[in-house]
């Protein structure tokens, strides 16, 4: 079994002041989105300009972080946070939701295309290759300050990795399982899935050739979004079973984790809209 390399969840410190691994995988993930949309803008077929690109990052940048913790605190904590409404400030100690996140980039883009007079989904079809580095650049910040870790595996699996940080929930969880028990008594720590990797893998590298391939050639309006949509949904799915569901939620009906559920959504509409706007041929530009 492999152990966590327990980095620090700190780049650089400067006395009070830090920058954190955490916030570095977000300013990356920024910065890939302004790489590829520039080349995206480069190749042609688009009414996009370096201009506009800018200037729809800081509307993203907006709705990434503004609905990535709202949607954390209202899909995975609305309880706690209820009870101290002073902790939804703390951005600084992690939780932000994806799901929240891209429905805050939804509304993001909508204030953009309105404000530029493009349609909501050729502005979608722009923006949905560039994402998933940015998601891969948040899923090794996940790896890196050793959270998000997966469910416990086969001591004798070669991804098998023990995660010093879950010590507390490999004790809760052992105490129900002998042989998770014994583990636990000569290693210290449970063999778990690093799903952190696996959803870097799935929803990062194999999404972003996935999106970057299909929408190097002129596709109907919406369809590029809806390969997104289905297929972020489709991997976050899968890469659930592998990921521990969070411990104030645990699994909820038929099994299911809460990104399960809310990935069942994705998935459905994303396979609908493809249909849908696949009929209606409307040419990208």
């Amino acid at each position: 079994m492999m152990v966590h390399p327990q980095f620090s969840p700190e780049l650089i410190s400067f006395g009070p002041l830090a920058i954190r691994w955490y916030a570095l995988s977000y300013i990356l993930a920024f910065v890939l989105f302004i790489w590829l949309g520039r080349r995206r803008i480069n190749q042609g077929n688009t009414v996009f300009t370096k201009e506009m690109l800018d200037d729809l990052l800081t509307y993203g940048v907006l709705g990434v972080i503004l609905g990535g913790r709202l949607g954390y605190v209202l899909f995975y904590k609305l309880s706690h946070y209820m009870q101290n409404p002073g902790d939804i400030l703390k951005v600084w100690e992690g939780g932000m939701s994806f799901h929240g996140g891209f429905l805050g980039v939804l509304v993001a883009m909508w204030l953009f295309g309105r404000k530029r007079n493009i349609g909501f989904w050729r502005v979608a079809d722009f923006v949905a290759p560039l994402v998933p580095l940015g998601l891969a650049s948040g899923r090794i910040g996940n790896f890196i300050n050793g959270e998000l870790w997966g469910r416990v595996t086969d001591i004798n699996a070669f991804w098998a990795m023990g995660f010093p940080q879950a010590r507390h929930e490999d004790a809760a969880v052992a105490a129900h399982n002998p042989q998770w028990a014994e583990w636990l008594a000569q290693y210290g720590m449970l063999p778990r899935h690093p799903s952190q990797l696996y959803q870097f893998a799935l929803e990062g590298i194999s999404l972003f050739v996935i999106m970057w391939l299909f929408s190097k050639k002129p596709r109907p309006v919406g369809q590029t979004s809806m390969v997104f949509l289905a297929g972020y949904g489709i991997f976050r799915f899968i890469a659930e079973y592998a990921r521990q569901p969070d411990d104030y939620l645990g699994l909820l009906s038929l099994g299911l984790s809460m990104g399960q559920w809310l990935s069942v959504p994705m998935i459905v509409l994303g396979i609908i809209g493809f249909i849908y706007f696949g009929k209606r041929n409307e040419p990208l530009k």
